[in-house]
């Protein structure tokens, strides 16, 4: 029966002392997300309006001149939508936690490297749709469903034109002679992403107008192939 006892006494200090380890690390790994959430924010702080306790366009390009990007930069949209910022040209305390939690940066070296790491992410399949109907939302106006034909050759030079040059290049050249759309909606952006990633370019040879393509996609099509003659 002694024995028994000791064991049992030998156990209780074992399970004491694992817990107690689990307690600190515990403790440790709370204080270093605290220091780090206020590193986050004093770095928020450094770039926010005090009138409108968010970091407004005058902001951002006070944070792009520290990153080294101009304002215009993918990776400056991209950092947006780590973000899920929600209006253009401003983010708000919640939204920079949260994009620069994930994006594990609490200093201006550490988000410059994490946008060189974000270009990566983004040629991901799935994160490549997301990230480019995301930039179309972040784009869109007050109660607006569609973005203008300038803004959108812009746009798509900057979310595609690296990948897909060839057809980025032709698409804007439609849209800025074509007279049909003054605007494009997201059903008609996601089909222009679509379009990039299926079908064969230049020769177009699967591409079927009986599936149901947006009919902007159509006549860009018909305007290919009577270039060609």
């Amino acid at each position: 029966m002694p024995r028994t006892s000791s064991r049992k006494g030998t156990t209780n200090s074992t399970a004491s002392g694992n817990s107690s380890t689990v307690d600190l690390f515990r403790a440790a790994s709370g204080k270093a997300a605290s220091k780090e959430l206020e590193r986050i924010d004093q770095l928020f702080y450094s770039y926010a309006s005090n009138s409108s306790g968010m970091i407004d366009p005058e902001g951002i390009e006070s944070l792009c001149s520290d990153l080294e990007v101009d304002h215009t930069d993918v990776r400056v949209l991209m950092l947006a939508w780590k973000m899920q910022a929600e209006k253009q040209g401003y983010f708000t305390l919640d939204e920079w936690r949260s994009g620069l939690k994930g994006l594990r940066a609490d200093t201006i070296l550490k988000l410059k490297k994490a946008l060189l790491d974000l270009e990566k992410e983004r040629s991901e399949g799935h994160r490549t749709a997301d990230f480019y109907s995301y930039a179309f939302r972040y784009c869109l106006t007050g109660e607006a469903k569609s973005i203008d034909i300038e803004s959108i050759c812009l746009l798509l030079d900057l979310v595609l034109g690296s990948h897909f040059r060839p057809q980025i290049d032709a698409l804007i050249q439609y849209l800025k002679i074509q007279i049909d759309y003054k605007v494009i909606n997201m059903d008609q952006w996601m089909g222009f992403y679509r379009f990039c990633n299926e079908i064969s370019f230049p020769d177009l040879s699967n591409y079927d107008p009986d599936l149901a393509w947006p009919l902007i996609l159509d006549n860009f099509v018909d305007w290919l192939r009577s270039k060609r003659g």
